[in-house]
C-alpha cells in the first residue's frame, strides 16, 4: 500500500474530487482531507492511500504539480509521523531558567 500526501489544496477541495483526480491511476483505498479539530475547516492538505506501490508511483509522478481547483497539487509519498520523543522537547532535569540576562 502506498500513503501519498497531497499539499497546496483548494478549501473548496472534496474527498470525492480528489479520488476521482488518483483514480485514474489505479485502485483508491481511501482518502481525507485534514481538517481542524476546532473549526473543522480544511488546512489545505491530504492523504490517499492506494492500494498498489507501483500505480501509487504513477500517480505521484502524473499528478505532483497539477492544478486542482485553480490550486498546483504538491503530491508525494507521505513520511511516517515523526516520535514526539525524536529530537523534540528535552527535559532539563528540573532546572528553571531565567528570563534574566
Amino acid at each position: 500500500m502506498k500513503n501519498i500526501f497531497v499539499g497546496n489544496l483548494s478549501f473548496s477541495s472534496t474527498e470525492d474530487g480528489i479520488r476521482s483526480l488518483f483514480e485514474a491511476h489505479g485502485t483508491v483505498d481511501r482518502v481525507s482531507i485534514v481538517t481542524d479539530r476546532e473549526t473543522g475547516q480544511a488546512r489545505g492538505f491530504g492523504f490517499v492511500e492506494m492500494q498498489n506501490d507501483a500505480e501509487g508511483d504513477r500517480a505521484i509522478a502524473a499528478l505532483n504539480g497539477r492544478e486542482l481547483d485553480r490550486r498546483a497539487l504538491n503530491v508525494n509519498e507521505a513520511r511516517p509521523k515523526e516520535d514526539p520523543g525524536a529530537g523534540g522537547y528535552r527535559s532539563h532535569g528540573g532546572q528553571q531558567r531565567s528570563n534574566r540576562w
